[in-house]
């Protein structure tokens, strides 16, 4: 996918301490629903340098930052390779929509080689983590008052991405693509509610149990897709990954000499 970044997310991104072998965007931009307001959500993976790998103490395996750049929020988390792929081989759904995410800020032959082994990673005990997460996301809606708009979206994308990557094993984050298979017809209309407003849009309290039932079906859906589901139990690609850090450190460390 083309994508014009604005040049003040590029400039966090040069900013960085660190090499970067791929950032891409997160959040509600890849979601499909951000609001005029919306910050933008970096994520990616770093690489230490060989100093840091050869000492006594391993720091910033993982990188944050927060800050306005003439006006726009700019939020990053970064991991280092080997965190990154050790996060990917625990079933972690989050790290593969960031890695698959199609917008790209910055992108190499590692991110590349990382996406092809990426697929091996890929199980139907994915299930778990958007199962957990969307329960978790649901009771933080509850307890909102009054109740936003944006937590409930994060509910249904989450659920529905979910479904998607257990029937089709692939990676989907946009909630309007995902909507077009779930056929929420009401969703469209809450999508442009936050899109059309700001982060704080609400929710109306009559409209809870009708929120109510279509999550309990959903996660209805998301248990029997993961019981038909063809993904295998374990991964693949653990090895080859492995094989990939250690050429990528040995590389560093030959930077070194």
């Amino acid at each position: 996918m083309t994508t014009t970044i604005d040049p003040r997310v590029l400039a966090a991104v040069a900013a960085h301490p660190y090499p970067l072998p791929f950032v891409t965007i997160s959040g509600s931009h890849l979601y499909g629903f951000s609001s005029p307001d919306s910050d933008v959500d970096l994520r990616g993976v770093h690489l230490l340098r060989a100093e840091a790998l050869l000492g006594l103490d391993l720091h910033d395996e993982t990188v944050e930052s927060s800050e306005v750049r003439a006006g726009l929020e700019v939020d990053y988390v970064t991991h280092d390779l080997r965190k990154f792929v050790a996060m990917m081989l625990k079933r972690n759904g989050y790290v593969l929509e960031q890695l698959y995410s199609p917008l790209v800020v910055r992108t190499s032959a590692v991110h590349a080689e990382l996406k092809a082994l990426g697929a091996g990673c890929i199980t139907r005990h994915h299930a778990h983590h958007y199962r957990g997460f969307a329960h978790t996301q649901w009771e933080l809606f509850l307890k909102e008052q009054p109740r936003r708009v944006k937590p409930l979206l994060y509910v249904y994308r989450v659920l529905l991405t979910g479904i998607h990557l257990m029937r089709s094993g692939r990676i989907e984050c946009d909630l309007n693509t995902l909507n077009a298979d779930a056929g929420l017809d009401w969703l469209p209309e809450l999508i442009a509610r936050k899109t059309g407003t700001r982060e704080q849009a609400t929710l109306d309290d009559g409209d809870i149990e009708r929120h109510r039932a279509t999550f309990a079906q959903l996660m209805q859906r998301l248990d029997d897709a993961a019981a038909a589901s063809s993904l295998p139990d374990s991964a693949s690609s653990r090895e080859a990954l492995d094989e990939l850090i250690v050429r990528v450190r040995l590389a560093t460390l030959e930077r070194l000499r």
